[in-house]
């Protein structure tokens, strides 16, 4: 996420890849405070394929516009970090109620 934040701020704002302007400051330790709080842990699916909503309705077209600005330009900048989250996308999210105990457990939830 980061790393995205930074390539949207750099082009868009006053902050550069490496240090981000005030508000993109903000919106990426809402982000990282959003993302600790996942019910899916280190197993959390991408975005577009997760059931659950992490931001508030304003936060969210924050987050798509970076998302959409930045994520082809991933490929340019950190073809490593791109290709993880393609292939992360082809993943299923299961709602975590729907879980099992076991995987639960395994996942650290429980």
């Amino acid at each position: 996420m980061s790393k995205m934040v930074g390539i949207y701020c750099s082009a868009h704002h006053q902050g550069t890849e490496y240090s981000l302007c005030e508000d993109c400051g903000e919106f990426l330790d809402y982000a990282y405070l959003r993302l600790e709080k996942c019910p899916y842990g280190e197993d959390k699916p991408t975005c577009a394929n997760c059931p659950i909503h992490c931001y508030k309705p304003a936060r969210r077209e924050q987050v798509k516009r970076i998302m959409r600005y930045a994520g082809p330009r991933m490929l340019l900048r950190h073809p490593l970090l791109a290709i993880t989250h393609k292939l992360d996308g082809l993943r299923k999210a299961i709602h975590p109620k729907q879980l099992t105990r076991k995987e639960r457990l395994r996942s650290g939830e429980d």
